[in-house]
């Protein structure tokens, strides 16, 4: 059998750059304006365990072709994409394309969408690409995603690009560790605390004091101490295990970027991550984010974003100066950074800023905050409350008949708080008054001297495509007891969910997230963009992966209008395999009312039960669903990559 420990012998002959694909190896010539990548629109991927070096330190990764990361794949919007995906390891993997609209058996969740791929068999993907932007694909088996399996996508526009560059660079942010992913699982499920290296001091104790009274910092400690939480636990997993990277490289290697002096460079970030939610910024060197998920944005002028796990962010930087700038991603727990440098000639680097203090969770994060409980900048529009009856959130007693058509109905996310959801020992808290927290930067970002982009600001740069109100809303609760490692939806863990989350066919609808835990999730769907619910009005930013604050209440307006199953998880990747995962079913056919019942309104009654024998944390292959239909035809047109650069005036 071979395993992690076992490539290690003999792996000393290769080198870091042996690794590298070439799309993400350093310092390319100037003359060269975009990544290498793989082009066309057959690709042949093949997935196996290869030997591995960070920053001088060996072990192994599993790879797409050979590198960490994978392959960039470059197509272009319209082409139909086939993609043969040979499984090299002697266990079962798998490939999901991360924010690409497809049709769902082909989105490679293993017992949601396809059976996975068995050691030594080829899958092929086919499906034709109807977006473009920025995206990413990596593993959805077990914890192959932790060890390498990741990689950028780029899907070029079929005609203007309204983003306007001289050059592009694709920066893929992770975490790495030298620890087996199931062992570091375990070390969570075992003690959670076993891998928070931030704690509080007998120090920091007579600090508060000093600053705050003794009365008000000896209650602050104690609080803390009932609830058996820290204010440092801002994530799970942080610098003291983790490596950061920056396309396959720690911050020793300075993977560097080149530019001219005065071009408008284009850098497409991912935060390709396991468990790291990364605060990004270039000193000296104002940013413009011009799209959010492979989304166009109206340019918002920033120094920082947080871009949290599975979300992308392209910005444009103007760099006018001779001289090198430093990328500086700081993880959110601030115990270590991934580095790379922007320079106009090979072998220049900048300061590297100091880490910055460990940030402190705060009664805000709680849910406790009472004297910030209005919705902030939601859009709330005009409320017709005879028309829905949010009190008890039974669905079953909508009116609906004023809900078709061009309904003039704006539903705002008002419908009171309600835990009607299960209370077990999976939900230790349970957060009675939460906030909108859509105008706040993320934490540790509150006080900042700079600008920090906040998803108030994000605007979709074209009107958003489906500008019905929602007939129809749910609340959906993200919980936890971190005390046992147990993450869930409504208290009720993935593997002891009874049946899907049900949207039906065509309608509008919104979903609204509370988050009952004290630590930040980033919650994606698949199969569907969602318009992020920030007082855009018809602009919306729309988006597959969101952050949801500790103690915040937000919501989503979709257009359920991709059939299938779909999955729907926290994207870091331990709470996801901890059980903090569901699964959406979009069915087809009119809406049955007298099947939204319980405090979401997402379950029919009498449902099939689920399978989650062939899901990525158990293993086996037993899908339950059909074949992929033929594909349709690709069209005929060239794929040519000439031009991309665009003409627009961002």
């Amino acid at each position: 059998m071979i395993t992690r420990r076992s490539w290690l012998t003999g792996a000393g002959a290769l080198t870091a750059a042996s690794l590298t694909p070439g799309w993400a190896q350093a310092s390319r010539a100037l003359s060269q304006r975009t990544p290498d990548a793989l082009t066309g629109t057959v690709f042949n991927l093949d997935i196996a365990r290869t030997p591995f070096r960070v920053d001088g330190r060996r072990d192994s990764a599993v790879t797409v072709n050979g590198g960490v990361p994978a392959p960039l794949l470059r197509w272009r919007e319209g082409d139909e994409v086939t993609l043969n995906v040979t499984n090299h390891l002697d266990v079962d993997s798998s490939i999901h394309w991360h924010g690409i609209l497809l049709p769902f058996q082909m989105d490679g969740v293993p017992g949601v969408s396809f059976p996975g791929i068995r050691p030594g068999e080829t899958f092929t993907y086919r499906f034709r690409l109807r977006q473009s932007g920025t995206y990413w694909y990596h593993s959805h088996s077990g914890l192959q995603e932790q060890e390498g399996l990741y990689g950028p996508i780029i899907v070029d526009p079929a005609h203007h690009d309204p983003v306007s560059y001289d050059r592009e660079h694709v920066l893929v942010l992770s975490d790495w560790t030298f620890l087996s992913p199931e062992a570091l699982f375990n070390r969570l499920k075992t003690n959670p605390e076993s891998l928070n290296f931030n704690h509080r001091t007998l120090g920091d104790l007579f600090n508060d004091m000093g600053e705050d009274g003794v009365r008000a910092a000896l209650a602050d400690r104690a609080m803390w101490g009932q609830m058996r939480m820290k204010p440092t636990d801002i994530s799970d997993v942080g610098g003291g295990t983790y490596t950061y990277l920056v396309n396959g490289k720690g911050p020793d290697s300075n993977w560097t970027g080149l530019f001219e002096p005065g071009e408008r460079v284009r850098l497409r970030i991912i935060n390709a991550s396991a468990m790291t939610i990364f605060n990004l910024r270039i000193p000296g060197l104002p940013m413009s984010v011009v799209q959010a998920d492979g989304q166009n944005v109206q340019p918002v002028e920033t120094d920082e974003l947080q871009i949290g796990v599975a979300e992308t962010y392209d910005v444009v930087v103007t760099p006018r100066e001779d001289r090198a700038f430093t990328i500086m991603a700081e993880s959110i727990e601030r115990l270590g950074y991934a580095r790379a440098t922007l320079a106009p000639r090979e072998g220049m680097s900048a300061e590297v800023p100091a880490l910055r203090p460990t940030p402190l969770l705060t009664m805000r994060d709680m849910g406790m905050d009472h004297g910030a409980m209005g919705h902030g900048s939601m859009d709330h529009g005009s409320m017709d409350h005879s028309q829905m009856n949010h009190g008890s959130m039974d669905h079953g007693q909508m009116d609906h008949s004023a809900h078709s058509g061009h309904t003039s109905m704006a539903m705002a996310d008002s419908a009171p708080v309600t835990h009607n959801h299960s209370e077990g020992p999976g939900v230790a808290n349970l957060n009675m008054a939460p906030i909108s927290r859509l105008e706040e930067p993320g934490i540790g970002l509150e006080d900042v001297d700079h600008r920090v982009l906040t998803y108030s600001q994000l605007r979709s740069l074209e009107a958003n495509p489906d500008l019905r109100a929602p007939g129809r809303e749910m609340q959906i609760h993200l919980t936890s007891n971190m005390e046992r490692y147990m993450w869930s939806f409504d208290g009720v863990r993935f593997t002891e969910i009874e049946a899907p989350i049900i949207f039906h066919e065509g309608e509008r609808l919104r979903v609204s997230l509370v988050n009952d835990t004290m630590m930040p999730h980033p919650i994606h769907l698949h199969g569907m963009f969602f318009e992020l619910v920030n007082g855009g009005g018809d602009h919306k930013p729309r988006k597959h992966t969101v952050i949801v604050k500790p103690g915040e209440r937000l919501a989503f307006d979709l257009t359920a209008n991709e059939p299938g199953d779909w999955a729907f998880h926290c994207h870091l990747l331990y709470h996801m395999h901890a059980g903090m995962m569901q699964v959406v079913s979009v069915r087809p056919g009119p809406m049955d009312h007298s099947a939204h019942q319980g405090h979401a309104g997402h379950h029919q009654p009498e449902p099939a039960p689920m399978d989650h024998s062939s899901h990525s944390s158990h293993g086996g292959h037993q899908g339950h669903h059909a074949p992929a239909p033929e594909p349709e035809p690709a069209p005929a047109h060239h794929n040519h990559h000439t031009g991309h650069h665009g003409g627009g005036a961002q």
